[in-house]
């Protein structure tokens, strides 16, 4: 039962199903919403676009309760009810570099709730009565507007300052969907709601600049420690990546593999490299000694095996979810200080940070030299990063909804 022995309702606003290995995004909101639910809160999830795993989803018992626009249940199927959503899932699934770019853009921040999914949703959550309604990121914020939603409390979760990453993916000559979008249009689209929830301090810092009337939380993404069990060997040449096939990670891994990999299969000529996830599809040919696994569904025995992960991201903003998942496995990470970013301060931070591909490369090879540091990594995890001590400030403000 929740702490004050009152069991709430929430409803919780999202473009895509909630689960974690896909995407940092996807993974803090399952977090967010399994926790919840552990704690005795009901939550109803609005989907405002039917991207889901699959084309059609077997619902397990006890699964969330969910509904969109565009979605049908038949018994504990789920089914996408919309031909190109439908195949856009089907392609992520079997084959993700086939994908369009949107109008040849090449990253999509994200896209505004469209006023058929607002007027919709709002319906259902306004003849639920719930206690608050969450939504993340900027791009459903306008739901809010519907004179249905007026005096139920609001949490905007931004998982990102939008309009950063917004500048310096157009610096780094790339195009992006919104084509515009500076500070104040930001700051409008935040003002709607009553609190918002950064997920690292300076972000939660910009947030107050922006929306000083709001109420600002800091709630980063929560990491349970896993250690490697007795017999799981580490291999002493082996790297990993885990990650998407989003632009800021395909634009640092191809950095990596053409100004980097070369020089470290010289010095070490077994080193090997694991790439998970989406992003090793959409590479196309890859060099000698890395392999792409594709999508894993338990990372554990991959992150356990490698001695040492890597994060050459050269842009983004947010909290790098994956730099967590590698540091509780007992893992630590070779990371740009773009991939570093967010992290909680520490002087045994499991991360080595290197700012150029010649730093990049000599850090990798002093880590893997050195070894060990696993204890140190977990340690971190526990110090930082709890569920309980994450969502504290959170219940705190749900419970006084």
């Amino acid at each position: 039962m929740p702490r004050d022995g009152l069991a709430r309702r929430f409803c919780f606003v999202t473009d895509e199903w909630p689960r974690p290995g896909a995407a940092g995004h996807l993974a803090y909101n399952h977090a967010l919403i399994t926790h919840l639910r552990a704690a005795g809160h009901t939550v109803d999830l609005y989907l405002t676009r039917p991207r889901l795993p699959a084309p059609v989803m077997r619902l397990a018992p006890g699964t969330v309760p969910v509904a969109g626009r565009r979605l049908f249940r038949v018994g504990r199927l789920l089914v996408a009810a919309e031909p190109r959503a439908a195949a856009a899932a089907l392609l992520r699934r079997v084959a993700p570099w086939l994908l369009p770019r949107r109008g040849g853009t090449d990253v999509v921040l994200g896209a505004s709730i469209s006023a058929a999914d607002s007027g919709w949703i709002a319906g259902r959550i306004a003849a639920s009565r719930p206690d608050a309604i969450l939504i993340d990121t900027i791009f459903r914020a306008p739901l809010l507007d519907e004179p249905s939603l007026s005096g139920i409390p609001t949490v905007l979760l931004t998982h990102d300052v939008f309009h950063r990453r917004h500048a310096a993916l157009r610096l780094a000559g790339y195009s992006v969907a919104p084509a515009e979008l500076d500070r104040a249009q930001e700051a409008a689209l935040l003002a709607r709601a009553g609190t918002l929830v950064a997920i690292q301090p300076e972000e939660a810092a910009l947030l107050r600049g922006m929306c000083p009337s709001q109420r600002v939380l800091t709630v980063p993404m929560p990491a349970v420690p896993l250690p490697r069990p007795p017999g799981a060997a580490r291999h002493a040449d082996r790297l990993v990546f885990v990650g998407s096939d989003n632009l800021p990670n395909l634009d640092g891994l191809r950095w990596f593999l053409r100004e980097i990999w070369p020089g470290l299969r010289r010095a070490r000529p077994l080193l090997r490299l694991d790439l998970a996830g989406d992003c090793g599809a959409a590479l196309g040919r890859l060099p000698a000694g890395v392999h792409r696994l594709g999508r894993i569904a338990d990372l554990a025995p991959l992150l356990h095996s490698a001695s040492l992960a890597i994060a050459p991201l050269r842009a983004g903003s947010g909290l790098k979810v994956k730099l967590l998942d590698y540091a509780r496995h007992g893992l630590w990470t070779v990371a740009t200080p773009d991939a570093r970013a967010g992290l909680a301060p520490d002087g045994c931070m499991p991360v080595y940070t290197a700012d150029s591909a010649a730093s990049f490369g000599a850090t990798i090879l002093a880590a893997l030299a050195h070894g060990g540091g696993e204890a140190e990594a977990l340690a971190y995890i526990r110090r930082h990063y709890a569920p309980a001590t994450i969502f504290a400030t959170l219940d705190e403000a749900l419970q006084r909804a």
